[in-house]
């Protein structure tokens, strides 16, 4: 409608198949990840040279469907030299139990948290905060699912929601902790030391699991959609 309007648009597609499905008039497929169709925060020539090939779209005649690709990786999926990953506690398996989880997660959790707490210094802003809980506070109430309870917090309203935010402050926290000290690592490095070596990737992957087995269709449809992205998944 806007095209027909008079107003040219193009678009910057994370996923190409739903490009390929919505057909918009013009739009560039990039390589980064899911939030971050341009690149890597602070990283402004990449930023720019993706909406400048965006825009390129604009001069072309040759639609009306236009589906192009960035050829070019984002900086984000090659590694940094130097960077080393934060440091994890030890944790002996089996963890069979939602109690075990517990003690485990909130091991690794509580001797992440004073590298975590140098990050907000480092960069001035945290994005921890959407499950309105505090860290200690996250084994206790994530596990609490693994034991088939749905709770929640006052300021969101279903387990679903909930359950949502936790995981996506989770993700962040060491996300942060990451980036918090040395070399800034990559996007790649960063989901590759959480997905494959912190107990919280693997609590995350067990706790879709639980969600996807739920009676409660609204965490099944959140833990599917949200709490691990499918290149991670076993």
């Amino acid at each position: 409608m806007l095209e027909q309007r008079g107003f040219s648009t193009v678009a910057i597609a994370s996923v190409r198949a739903q490009a390929e499905k919505t057909r918009p008039p013009r739009a560039l497929w990039t390589t980064s990840q899911l939030g971050r169709p341009l690149g890597e925060p602070g990283d402004a020539v990449f930023q720019r040279r993706v909406l400048m090939t965006a825009l390129g779209l604009l001069e072309r005649s040759d639609g009306p469907v236009i589906l192009e690709d960035l050829i070019e990786d984002p900086p984000g999926w090659q590694d940094t030299p130097g960077w080393r990953a934060p440091k994890l506690v030890q944790i002996s398996d089996p963890l069979g139990t939602p109690d075990a989880w517990a003690a485990a997660f909130g091991a690794e959790l509580s001797a992440l948290l004073p590298l975590w707490r140098i990050g907000p210094a480092r960069y001035g802003r945290t994005t921890v905060g959407l499950s309105f809980q505090a860290p200690a506070a996250w084994p206790s109430f994530a596990t609490r699912f693994l034991a088939g309870e749905l709770p929640v917090v006052p300021e969101l309203a279903t387990p679903a929601l909930a359950m949502r935010m936790l995981c996506d402050d989770i993700k962040a926290l060491y996300g942060e902790a990451a980036q918090a000290d040395g070399p800034a690592p990559s996007a790649h490095q960063i989901d590759e030391w959480f997905w494959r070596q912190t107990l919280a990737g693997r609590l995350l992957i067990e706790l879709r699991a639980a969600a996807m087995a739920s009676e409660n269709n609204a965490l099944k449809t959140v833990g599917g959609r949200f709490f691990v992205p499918a290149y991670w998944l076993p």
